[in-house]
């Protein structure tokens, strides 16, 4: 039996740990040849890895996703090992706790580490679209997921860059749905509530676990494969009338 992505190209950024893996192997099991971009080789390795064990097919690229000629180097990488990106999920990005700001007020932010997040989590998947687009308008069709967060759809204190970016990221995304619907290319949004990953944890140190699950209406925290199959379904045909959207994966956190 075919899987849902059998035969099409991803290109996966972040993809070394948390979302990305999960994602990365959702869709091997579904089918799909893999593009592991990350900027740690070695996590993309074991991603790699856990995606074969699945019997995908998969390579590993690293990538600076604020850099552009990384960016553009990524996108090839991927065209030269599969003749197409069929679908793309920008995932890459940082928190406050990666850059030493966690629940620091906006006036406390240093300017330069400011600019730094906005590159990574904003310009990166800028970046990532920019080129993904570029080749997919030629091929005639593709799918981009771009990972937002519930911070791109309300204020969250403490987040400063972190939420102007993640707002940033579902702009990006509706004003690309809309420029290349015509083209066949859709364009979403998912964003993750409290998950367990890498990431998230620093926020969790600092609530506490219990305390943090118990403000989230279904009990618990969401796991990576939680959002991992939400992005195989806007990448699936079974979302073929889907664009522009922003997804909520939250346990109804955003529903209080």
């Amino acid at each position: 039996m075919l899987g849902l992505l059998s035969g099409r190209s991803a290109l996966i950024t972040g993809g070394g740990g948390g979302l990305g893996r999960a994602t990365a192997i959702a869709f091997a099991r579904e089918g799909a040849r893999l593009a592991i971009g990350d900027m740690v080789e070695e996590a993309a390795d074991e991603t790699v890895a856990a995606a074969k064990a699945v019997g995908g097919e998969a390579i590993a690229i690293r990538c600076d996703v604020s850099k552009s000629a990384d960016v553009q180097a990524m996108v090839e990488a991927t065209i030269k090992a599969y003749g197409r990106i069929d679908c793309a999920f920008n995932n890459a990005g940082i928190g406050p706790a990666q850059v030493g700001m966690s629940n620091k007020k906006m006036a406390d932010w240093p300017e330069e580490t400011f600019d730094h997040l906005i590159r990574v989590d904003l310009k990166g998947v800028f970046l990532c679209m920019k080129y993904e687009l570029s080749r997919m308008t030629s091929q005639g069709s593709g799918v981009i997921v771009n990972t937002s967060s519930i911070a791109g759809l309300v204020g969250v204190a403490g987040t400063t860059a972190y939420n102007a970016a993640k707002h940033g990221v579902i702009g990006l995304t509706q004003t690309a749905a809309l420029e290349y619907a015509e083209s066949r290319i859709r364009v979403n949004a998912v964003c993750p509530g409290p998950i367990k990953t890498p990431m998230n944890e620093a926020s969790v140190k600092l609530r506490g676990s219990e305390a943090y699950a118990a403000k989230i209406p279904m009990g618990r925290r969401g796991d990576p494969q939680d959002v991992a199959e939400i992005v195989l379904f806007l990448c699936s045909d079974r979302a073929s009338f889907i664009t522009g959207a922003a997804i909520p994966v939250d346990g109804g956190w955003l529903a209080q």
